[in-house]
């Protein structure tokens, strides 16, 4: 009884030690299947690393040699030189190259000067741009003198454009205010750049109206820059000479603003033509004629 148990035993031994064998083989057979899959995708891998360091290095030596031969190309027609052996080598071969080839070797070639093309393109659009997008007025009036009601607030550039033809023909009357907020102040004035503007606007032709203070006397000479309006209007009650007073007139209410908002040394008046720093004469007559017939009208609104 005890042989037939022991044999029991060593037969089951036997199954369980044959069963871990069969195992251990079939997990031999993945493990080497793998590592063989592995090494293969490696050599793969590798072989395509090769394959394009092989193509990028004959990119580079022939973008090279197109390089050498501008440069050759260029002193050949610049005369520093008579003959080129770089351009002369018949041994070359012609390589074929494709439409998008050819294209990245142009771009590499001339790549900073395309980059200086692209840059002024840029420049070119935003100022064409600019200046497609800017009103271009009909008239041009200077608002000098510091009164923010006036220059910022009212509606005095839709009143003057009433009056304003249409002299760029574009189907608008627009008439534009230049601010320039002037106290004689020199610290307050400095601080916000007004002298130079107040300058530039002076000694340029492009505006010849002028809404102003006694602030003005100081900085132009009256009889001087200033048509005489005594003599075109003599009989005109609101006439000082060189200056039209909007006091005792409607012009705050016209502009909608209070009485107090317009104190009584504001005056409306109209440059004479004569050359300036960054002006003609003639440049200026032109202006002052495109202008005067808007300029009598405002005077007659407010007389």
């Amino acid at each position: 009884m005890k042989d037939k148990d022991n044999k029991t035993t060593d037969n089951t031994e036997n199954g369980k030690e044959q069963e871990q064998e069969s195992k251990s083989i079939i997990q031999k057979r993945k493990e080497m299947y793998e590592k063989a899959d592995e090494e293969e995708r490696i050599r793969r891998e590798n072989v395509q690393k090769r394959y394009k360091e092989r193509k990028r290095r004959a990119a580079e030596a022939h973008d090279k040699r197109l390089e050498e031969e501008h440069i050759e190309l260029l002193k050949l027609k610049s005369g520093l030189i008579s003959e080129s052996d770089v351009l002369n080598d018949d041994e070359q071969t012609e390589v074929k190259r494709t439409f998008f080839q050819k294209l990245g070797s142009f771009v590499y070639l001339n790549k900073w000067w395309l980059g200086l093309a692209c840059i002024l393109l840029s420049i070119a659009g935003l100022l064409i741009y600019d200046l497609a997008s800017q009103p271009h007025p009909d008239m041009i009036v200077l608002v000098i003198g510091k009164n923010v009601q006036l220059g910022e607030e009212s509606n005095v550039q839709e009143y003057l454009s009433q009056f304003t033809p249409d002299n760029n023909k574009n189907g608008e009357q627009l008439a534009s205010i230049y601010y320039i907020p002037y106290t004689g102040v020199e610290k307050d004035d400095f601080v916000n750049s007004v002298p130079q503007k107040l300058s530039a606007e002076l000694q340029n032709s492009e505006s010849v109206i002028i809404i102003g203070n006694k602030t003005v006397d100081t900085v132009i000479t009256i009889e001087d820059t200033l048509v005489d309006l005594s003599e075109l209007y003599p009989d005109n009650p609101h006439v000082d000479k060189y200056k039209f007073m909007l006091k005792d007139t409607d012009f705050a209410a016209k502009i909608g603003l209070s009485p107090n908002d317009i104190s009584d040394d504001w005056f409306l008046a109209i440059r004479k033509p004569q050359d300036l720093v960054y002006s003609k004469k003639d440049k200026m007559q032109k202006t002052y004629d495109k202008d005067f017939a808007a300029f009598d009208a405002i005077i007659k609104d407010l007389s």
